[in-house]
């Protein structure tokens, strides 16, 4: 059951509802900026991403077990780094 105040206050919503004029409602220049604003940023991540994507190498190292023979032409144990001398 509905109290008095509640009453009142949705009799009050529907007349500020019934006041507005649906056919005038727009989003307006500010709605029309937004909207561009962020196409533009859209399009401009699309194409870093473009570019980013464009630097990836995708072909595929070789498997341990397949690189048996290069494995062998390596030395078995790592050189140090020589110091430099000047």
């Amino acid at each position: 059951m509905m109290s008095a105040t509640s009453t009142l206050a949705l009799t009050h919503f529907v007349t500020l509802a019934d006041s507005f004029d649906k056919n005038k409602v727009t989003p307006g220049v500010l709605g029309f900026i937004v909207f561009a604003v962020i196409g533009g940023a859209v399009w401009l991540l699309m194409k870093s991403m473009n570019k980013q994507m464009k630097k990836v190498n995708f072909e595929e190292q070789p498997a341990e077990g397949e690189a048996g023979t290069t494995a062998s032409a390596a030395p078995s144990t790592p050189s140090a780094p020589k110091p430099k001398t000047s």
